[in-house]
């Protein structure tokens, strides 16, 4: 018998959900990136190839759900691409606004669920536009919660073993989520070289970057199971 549904939304990978559909949940993946109709992946997750906007609906009828996490894309948010914000805002003068409306739906789907839910962000100007995050944190300070022979098993020539790089992420929580206790790897030359390889816009590159940190969904679980 499943213990629950856990939603993670803006989520390709599902790393974040793993610990979890390990332990007997159940999980639905929302991003419009999953190809086709809604399908079961290898893992038995169900991907839901939608939109927030489109997928609220649906999670609106999902009356044993745990916990939502969501991951808004940051291309246009991130403040380490703010050279080329005014390029964008000559394109599209609502551009930030769209972003941010995707920040909106992620926390309303929390909040219409009533449970804990996690918005996680490089910094950005959420921070600015809505409010400060709750939490800050890098990879590193959970890579402790990965094996020592740990190789990440989808971009093992990209992202550091037991996620030992830094990269400051955010996060705006509500409704008792618990962030947990770090287990710290330091980087074995004080910061990865792998942001060498992830450069350019490609969509390859930008999903690699957004990847969610395998030791922090570790111990997120632990935390708030």
């Amino acid at each position: 018998m499943s213990k629950g549904t856990i939603i993670s939304l803006c989520d390709l990978t599902g790393i974040m959900a793993e610990p979890w559909i390990r332990n007997g949940y159940d999980v639905i993946l929302v991003d419009p990136q999953h190809d086709g109709t809604t399908w079961l992946n290898e893992k038995g997750m169900v991907l839901l190839p939608k939109t927030v906007e489109e997928a609220i609906p649906d999670l609106r009828k999902v009356t044993d759900c745990k916990m939502v996490f969501a991951f808004p894309p940051c291309t246009d948010l991130a403040v380490s691409g703010a050279a080329h914000f005014e390029n964008k805002r000559s394109k599209d003068v609502h551009f930030q606004a769209k972003a941010l409306m995707v920040v909106e739906q992620c926390k309303m789907v929390g909040e219409m669920l009533g449970v804990p839910y996690m918005i996680e962000n490089p910094v950005s100007v959420i921070s600015s536009a809505w409010r400060k995050p709750d939490y800050t944190f890098h990879p590193y300070e959970y890579g402790g919660y990965l094996s020592v022979n740990d190789e990440h098993p989808l971009y093992p020539d990209y992202i550091a073993p037991r996620d030992a790089y830094p990269k400051k992420t955010c996060l705006w929580t509500g409704n008792g989520f618990k962030m947990p206790i770090p287990k710290v790897v330091i980087p074995t030359q004080g910061y990865s070289k792998q942001h060498l390889k992830l450069g350019g816009r490609s969509l390859k590159t930008k999903n690699i970057r957004s990847a969610t940190p395998r030791g922090f969904a570790q111990a997120v679980y632990e935390a708030n199971r």
